[in-house]
């Protein structure tokens, strides 16, 4: 006999896990397929949660190494030990995962650890980690299985020398020379992690320009900074291949339109031209189930594929690739299939890069706006003229407002400077509302803070800031 289920979630990253959590909160009997033997996806396996430890860890080592000592701050005698700083990191994700755990069993969650594979409509078997299958039967079936690295063609992948994000969470050494493949969010991430801790960082982008689909000004100005903490760019590049010698590698590189090649000697490539959704094994032809253009699951308004019962969220859809736009997809998902009317606004995600500075945006950017013919207004303010920001040696970035030029109604908010990932938030809610530059330019924030400066930046969009 197969085990009955309301719901079978087949993934238990962000969007899986919350998928399930909110469907068990809603009263559905729910199973969760998961083929790692921890939950929590990629995302805190390996992926923003380890990076984020990294990024906080090595970031406060350059800090100690840097210009504390201006501050009467005596750091001499600090010392790198990576073992120790990788130890923090695993403790970090073991704690976030049996967090997960415990609300599974909380919320009367079964987890089941296995490769699922959609039979049919209702029905998922699970080639189980410990041997053998099981088959679950359920009303409606999610799938949330995320995404995988993008290969490099050409290139072997072997997590030693030529690694991808997880092999660079978890490089034994600091790396004299470490070449990123790939200028946009997971590169800039973990290049300035080895950064940070010695390592020579030299991004190669295929485009003209680092961070695609980021406001132009935002991602200039980013660079600047990062070329100032020592990155070195190559735009318009692109790998031809990389080939491992006795000290090392050596990477072909030519540009992207055509020309000589050149090599450059790294000891660790990183490759991290983006990611792919993961549909392998999932038994999607077999099953009916549609995909785009793109390898992706086909949804409609309502998260629901091209065959009744099977629906699918996160990664695995069109959107940006992002846990909490997963998370807020699951959430949407359940309420749904619970007979609530579950939605997510996808003009108010914010996206954000965690290095040092932060960059955060969410709604349109000024080419968006430029190539939708929108009459607009730029509010911007510098952290330089931030009192706060000045006192703490945190003069990096500026906060941009884009409004409409008619009714005022804020379009997007861009972000470069120091904690710019939890400023984004007031912005994100401003926009949910409907707000005005005017509603956040007459809101009192608070002094000395970093917040001021999104204050300032709508007062500027009228002309009228106060301290520049």
């Amino acid at each position: 006999m197969a085990d009955q289920f309301d719901l079978v979630v087949i993934g238990a990253g962000p969007g899986g896990y919350v998928c399930a959590i909110r469907a068990a909160q809603l009263g559905l009997k729910v199973a969760c397929v998961e083929k790692r033997d921890a939950l929590g996806g990629t995302c805190l396996n390996v992926g923003c949660i380890p990076s984020k430890a990294l990024l906080h860890a090595s970031e406060l080592y350059a800090e100690a190494n840097g210009h504390l000592a201006d501050m009467g701050i005596n750091t001499k005698g600090v010392s790198l030990d990576l073992e120790k700083m990788m130890s923090f990191k695993d403790d970090g994700v073991d704690g976030n995962t049996k967090g997960v755990a415990f609300l599974f069993k909380k919320n009367k969650i079964e987890p089941v650890y296995g490769a699922g594979k959609i039979l049919s409509a209702g029905k998922v078997e699970v080639a189980l980690n410990e041997g053998g299958t099981r088959v679950l039967e359920a009303k409606n079936i999610v799938i949330a299985t995320g995404s995988d690295v993008m290969p490099l063609p050409g290139v072997e992948i072997d997590e030693d020398k030529i690694v991808s994000s997880t092999g660079a969470l978890d490089l034994k050494e600091v790396p004299k020379h470490l070449l990123v493949v790939g200028g946009g969010v997971i590169g800039l991430e973990l290049g300035s992690v080895w950064s940070r801790l010695g390592a020579k960082v030299t991004v190669v982008e295929f485009l003209d320009r680092i961070i695609p689909g980021t406001d132009d000004e935002v991602a200039k100005n980013f660079q600047r900074i990062l070329k100032k903490q020592g990155f070195e760019f190559k735009l318009g590049m692109k790998v031809t291949g990389i080939d491992k010698t006795n000290k090392g590698l050596k990477v072909s590189v030519e540009p992207a339109k055509g020309g000589d090649t050149q090599v450059i000697e790294a000891d660790i490539a990183l490759v991290a031209i983006g990611r792919r959704p993961y549909t392998e094994g999932l038994g999607l032809e077999g099953a009916g189930v549609a995909l785009d253009e793109r390898g992706r699951v086909a949804i409609d308004d309502h998260f629901k594929t091209n065959v009744d019962g099977i629906y699918a969220i996160g990664d695995a859809i069109a959107g940006p690739m992002l846990a909490h736009k997963a998370e807020d997809e699951g959430v949407a998902v359940a309420e749904i299939l619970a007979g609530q009317s579950g939605h997510v606004n996808y003009d108010t995600i914010p996206g954000v890069i965690y290095t040092a500075p932060e960059v955060a945006t969410i709604g349109k950017t000024e080419e968006e706006l430029k190539n939708a013919g929108v009459d607009y207004r730029v509010g911007k303010f510098p952290f330089s003229a931030n009192g706060r920001a000045k006192v703490n040696m945190q003069t990096d970035g500026f906060v941009k407002i884009l409004a409409d030029a008619k009714t005022d109604r804020v379009l997007g908010v861009h972000i470069l400077g120091t904690d710019a990932g939890n400023m984004i938030a007031e912005a994100g809610i401003a926009m949910e509302f409907g707000a005005s530059a005017e509603d956040i330019a007459r809101t009192c924030h608070a002094h000395p803070t970093l917040t001021e400066a999104v204050k300032e930046a709508a007062l500027a969009v009228d002309g009228r800031a106060l301290h520049m």
